[in-house]
């Protein structure tokens, strides 16, 4: 282990190059075996399995799922929806967060900095699925605008992070 490599959320603990290999290796693929991890960043199957544990109990592995294709789920529309709020108090933002967070539609939720204060990446069905959508976000909380943008092509979507060497 380098004195340079990237420090997790435990105080203690560093990803070495092993450990990089690892996410990236589950990144492509989190359905692989063990065995196969290993074979693929070096190790033997228990050392592996330890560092994979180490790594979902501190927190750099949150989770690992199958990735759906929308479109062949009936959801072929994705929505960018800007929102701008003229009350920025934290009972406001607590009660926009729980009504935007409890809705499925929403697949992404930033607060940002810059010209708009909240963006959201929704998937629905059709227009007037977002219609349906639209009305629900727009009665939950008062909000100053909304903007949509409606992606007519995706062109690169990635779930694996670039993964940073260890310098």
């Amino acid at each position: 282990m380098t004195d340079l490599a990237v420090h997790t959320s435990e105080p203690n603990r560093r990803l070495d190059a092993i450990d990089r290999k690892i996410l990236t290796v589950l990144q492509q693929d989190a359905s692989l075996s063990v065995a196969e991890i290993g074979d693929r960043v070096g190790l033997s199957s228990t050392p592996c399995w330890k560092r994979i544990q180490r790594l979902e109990a501190d927190g750099v592995i949150l989770r690992r799922v199958a990735l759906v294709d929308q479109n062949k789920i009936g959801l072929g529309m994705t929505v960018f929806v800007s929102v701008e709020s003229a009350d920025h108090s934290e009972t406001w933002l607590r009660k926009f967060a729980d009504a935007v967070s409890a809705m499925p539609e929403v697949m992404e939720f930033y607060r940002m900095a810059g010209d708009v204060d909240y963006m959201l990446r929704v998937v629905v069905a059709d227009m007037q699925s977002y219609d349906v959508f639209y009305k629900k976000l727009i009665g939950a909380v008062p909000l100053k605008n909304v903007t949509s943008r409606f992606a007519m092509e995706k062109i690169k979507s990635v779930t694996a992070l670039p993964v940073p060497a260890a310098a």
